[in-house]
C-alpha cells in the first residue's frame, strides 16, 4: 500500500482567516451543483450502465478523508479562481444546452478549483486516486457509449464465433449475429462487455494505487484490465453459443444467462487480482535489483 494512505484523516484548515471563506465557498458550491449531484445520484441508482458510481463515489470520498491534508502544500488562489470561473461558466452553458455530462464535469472542475484555492496543486495531486475514481463515476454521454459499445459487440462476436468454430460448431458471422444450425445468437449492446470493462478499469486503478508503486506498472495493470474484460466477454459469448447449441436455447436468456455473466465477472476479478500479485512481485524484484 502506498504511503499516501497512511496519513492522518482530513481536517479543516485551522486558520481563522480561512474558515469563513472556506465554508462560504463550500455552501456556494453545494447550492450551485445540488441539482447536478441529485441527477447524478438518480442515474447511479436507475441506470445499469452507471451503477458503479454508487460504489466509486463513496470510496473516493473515504480515500480522500483517509489520505488527509499535505502540510507542505501551499494554496494557489489565482489558479483556483481560474478553474472555478471556467467550471461555473461550463455549468451554466451545460444547463442552457441541457447537457448533463458537461454539468457533471463542471462539478468536478469546481471541486478541484476549491482544493487548489485553499490547499494548492500538491494537495490535488495527493488526491489523484479519489479524483480519478470520481471521474470514472461520471456516466459517459449516450453518443459516446454507443460509439464504444458497437466495436466491443463486434469484437466479442468475432472472438466468440472463432472459439465456437474451434470447437467444430458450424458458425457464420453476420455483424453481431452468430448463425448456427437452427439457432441465431444476437450479441446485443448489453452483452458488449462495457459494464464489466468500466468496473475492471476502476478496480485496476484502485489495485494499482494500493499495491503497485510505479506509474509504468499501474498503467500495465489498467491495460491488463481492459484485455481481461474483452477476453472474458468473448468467452461468455462462446459459452452462451455452446450451451444454446448443445443444451437448450433457454441458456442464452433469462436467469441462466445472467448467472453466467456474474460468474465470469467473478473470474475476471480473480484474474485481475492474480495479475496484480504477479506485477507486484516483478516490481519488487526489479526494485531490489536496482539497489544491488
Amino acid at each position: 500500500m502506498t504511503s499516501s494512505t497512511s496519513s492522518a484523516p482530513i481536517t479543516v484548515v485551522a486558520d481563522g482567516d480561512v474558515k469563513l471563506p472556506f465554508w462560504a465557498a463550500l455552501a456556494a458550491f453545494l447550492v450551485l451543483f445540488a441539482p447536478t449531484m441529485a441527477g447524478l445520484v438518480r442515474d447511479w441508482w436507475g441506470n445499469p450502465d452507471a451503477g458503479h458510481g454508487l460504489l466509486l463515489a463513496p470510496l473516493a470520498i473515504w480515500l480522500a478523508w483517509r489520505t488527509g491534508i499535505d502540510p507542505a502544500s501551499k494554496p494557489a488562489p489565482w489558479w483556483g479562481l481560474l478553474l472555478l470561473t471556467g467550471s461555473v461558466v461550463l455549468r451554466l452553458a451545460g444547463a442552457l444546452a441541457v447537457e448533463l455530462f458537461a454539468q457533471r464535469v463542471a462539478m468536478l472542475g469546481a471541486a478541484s478549483g476549491l482544493v487548489i484555492y485553499f490547499a494548492g496543486w500538491r494537495q490535488l495531486f495527493r488526491w489523484w486516486l479519489p479524483a480519478s475514481l470520481l471521474v470514472l463515476s461520471i456516466p459517459l454521454p449516450g453518443i459516446v457509449l454507443n460509439q464504444l459499445a458497437l466495436p466491443l459487440q463486434l469484437q466479442a462476436s468475432r472472438m466468440g464465433a472463432a472459439l465456437l468454430s474451434w470447437r467444430q460448431i458450424p458458425v457464420r458471422l453476420a455483424g453481431n449475429v452468430i448463425l448456427m444450425p437452427g439457432h441465431q445468437l444476437f450479441v446485443t449492446e448489453a452483452c458488449s462487455g462495457l459494464r464489466s470493462l468500466t468496473a475492471l478499469i476502476s478496480l485496476g486503478l484502485l489495485l494499482g494505487a494500493l499495491w503497485l508503486r510505479t506509474p509504468v506498472f499501474r498503467a500495465f495493470l489498467i491495460g491488463a484490465a481492459i484485455a481481461i474484460a474483452v477476453l472474458v466477454n468473448a468467452v461468455r459469448v462462446f459459452l452462451t453459443g455452446f450451451f444454446v447449441y448443445f443444451i437448450s436455447p433457454e441458456m442464452g436468456q433469462g436467469f441462466l444467462h445472467l448467472s453466467e455473466g456474474w460468474l465470469l465477472f467473478v473470474v475476471s476479478l480473480a484474474i485481475l487480482g492474480g495479475v496484480t500479485w504477479l506485477a507486484s512481485g516483478v516490481e519488487l524484484r526489479l526494485g531490489r535489483g536496482s539497489h544491488d
